[in-house]
């Protein structure tokens, strides 16, 4: 008796491939996480396994990649919602110079090699070369803001570029539909009136969201409804997506506009962290469609081409970033650090590809061939970004940061000038001691030098240093950089050669002060220990605890911390009189509960 099969339906289809999809993803992903390539490389290569080149198990790859771009139009948002007009004025001159001049150089170059260097026709190695220029920010961006450097002047001047070339996707697509070879193409606007079109939508995007938006978000808080701040989200992405795709211009622009829009806005951090995971999957399918389409036998015909021309793609950037970074003020190594971090192909360049290969500018094979290209420069960036690490916080020339030689003689020295050694010295100072500052990372020595506040570089750990500072004369001298490494030999060859001055220490945790017993140190400071001892204190007040019974609480905790720390101490042994420490159940017999006639 035959076996009847029921046909197979859209819940069943969407099913299998998302099961299929998000295995292959997880895999890849942890896996050259693991690897320390990142997660695009493994979205990557997942589409491109279970693509109809390979494993052939998911098909639809360029409806998915369709859909997927709604990824790209969410970051832009949050990449806006990063920004305010404040901002965006401080950095026009990194943003609108420095980003111009990056993409233009970088584009006519690659255009120009791939002119001379192959049979592409003139429009052609335009449409190839330009969106070669732009860099990964889905690569690059993360990075930055993961490292906590996004707000430090590499990091800005890195940002600003690639704000730069996410904005310049709008003329990117008008020269590319301006030299299209599509007849269905010849029917659209001209060039001049889509830069009408682009500013009239800025604008009608501005008036919206001061006079329908803010009000629908106050209301919205008043409310409380955290679903609603997602929808609300949502909604503002895809109307200002769909306002710019229907006047034929970039959704991605009009994504940015509105998160500038509410980058002041009182609800900003809610609505970025209700987005960023639809951000997070929805990119994540980008990735995986682009494998998907991913042409493997067009690469395999000419392996040789592709690597030579991703190399190329790396080294000319790599190249003309230095020169023009070195151009607007930064210093070699850090000029060349900022090269190597914004050298790989971007994502957008796979939208461009599709483009241009619509506009029959170049064959999907071609369009398949630089798609790897772009690819295989992003495989590069995960190494070349520690590289370029250690270029930002390589040595300084001597002529680009004071060393403490130069400074008058002060009461104290503060070594580390971040947000803890900031503290001390603020303090220091309100006193009216005077106060020598030294850092040895060039990033906080530039960020310091905008709030008019001298540091001077160097490594304070160096006796030679020290010396050099006044440590002879100084009373004080405070470490507070954030090192478990500086241990006990380095603080009593400090200690020996400035007997009358007290060192107090920040140390890392408990096994950083175990390490350090026996030193005799004017004081040593738990990282941490005094804040949430403080927030300890505020939690207890905000559930109705008695102002002396949270101060005998603090009190006895202090006293037991002490004792589990001498113990410890002695035995040289961090689990040592862990008895001590407080469970479940376990609670403080306080003198005024007993008083009261509270107890247990």
């Amino acid at each position: 008796m035959p076996v009847h099969h029921a046909p197979i339906t859209p819940t069943d289809l969407l099913l299998d491939e998302g099961f299929i999809l998000l295995g292959f993803a997880t895999f890849f992903v942890l896996l050259f996480r693991r690897l320390g390539l990142g997660a695009v490389l493994g979205y990557l290569v997942a589409g491109a396994l279970v693509g109809p080149q390979v494993l052939g198990l998911v098909g639809g790859g360029q409806t998915k990649l369709d859909i997927a771009e709604i990824g790209i139009v969410l970051l832009m948002f949050i990449i806006g919602l990063e920004l305010n007009p404040a901002r965006l004025w401080r950095l026009k001159r990194d943003i609108f110079a420095l980003g111009l001049a990056q993409v233009v150089l970088s584009g006519v170059a690659l255009a120009t090699i791939i002119y001379y260097g192959t049979a592409f026709s003139t429009g052609a190695a335009i449409a190839l070369g330009l969106p070669l220029a732009l860099s990964s920010t889905a690569q690059v961006l993360p990075g930055l803001k993961n490292s906590g450097r996004i707000n430090s002047p590499f990091g800005e001047k890195a940002f600003s570029i690639l704000l730069f070339q996410d904005l310049s996707i709008v003329p990117l697509i008008t020269i590319v539909a301006a030299l299209s070879r599509n007849p269905a193409d010849a029917g659209g606007p001209p060039g001049w009136l889509l830069v009408l079109y682009t500013i009239g939508a800025i604008g009608g995007l501005g008036l919206a969201g001061r006079f329908i938006l803010r009000p629908v978000l106050q209301l919205v808080g008043t409310m409380g409804e955290r679903e609603l701040f997602v929808v609300v989200g949502l909604f503002t992405v895809i109307a200002s997506a769909l306002l710019m795709h229907s006047l034929g211009l970039s959704t991605a622009l009009g994504a940015f506009v509105a998160g500038v829009l509410l980058a002041d806005s009182p609800y900003r951090h809610e609505i970025e962290s209700d987005i960023e995971p639809f951000r997070s999957i929805l990119l994540g399918l980008f990735f995986l469609a682009v494998g998907m389409v991913l042409d493997i036998r067009a690469v395999l015909a000419n392996p040789l081409f592709v690597l030579s021309m991703a190399l190329l793609v790396v080294a000319v950037k790599v190249l003309i970033l230095w020169g023009l970074a070195m151009l607007f003020g930064m210093r070699g190594k850090a000029a060349l650090g900022l090269g190597l971090l914004l050298s790989q192909g971007g994502e957008f360049g796979f939208v461009l590809f599709a483009q241009a290969r619509d506009a029959l500018l170049i064959a999907p094979q071609a369009a398949s061939m630089f798609n790897a290209v772009v690819t295989l420069s992003m495989a590069t960036t995960p190494f070349l970004m520690l590289f370029a690490r250690r270029l930002e916080f390589a040595r300084p020339s001597a002529d680009r940061f004071e060393t403490p030689e130069v400074a008058a003689r002060g009461t104290a020295i503060i070594v580390g000038y971040g947000r803890f050694g900031q503290t001390v010295a603020q303090m220091l100072m309100g006193h009216g001691f005077a106060v020598t500052m030294i850092d040895r990372k060039p990033a906080q020595i530039q960020l310091s030098d905008q709030f008019d506040m001298k540091v001077y570089y160097g490594d304070g750990t160096r006796v030679e240093l020290l010396r050099s500072a006044g440590a002879d004369e100084a009373r004080l001298i405070a470490f507070c950089i954030d090192d478990p490494a500086l241990d006990a030999p380095v603080l009593e060859h400090v200690k020996e050669a400035f007997p009358n001055a007290a060192i107090v220490v920040r140390v890392f945790d408990r096994r950083h002060m175990i390490r350090l017993h026996g030193i005799n140190l004017g004081g040593v400071i738990r990282e941490l220990f005094e804040s949430a001892i403080a927030m300890g204190r505020l939690s207890m007040q905000l559930l109705g605890v008695k102002p002396e019974e949270i101060a005998e609480v603090e009190q006895q905790y202090r006293e037991n911390d002490r004792t589990r720390f001498e113990v410890q101490l002695k035995e040289g042994d961090l689990f040592a009189a862990k008895h001590l420490m407080y469970r479940p159940g376990r609670t403080m017999n306080l003198r005024s509960r007993e008083q009261s006639g509270e107890g247990e």
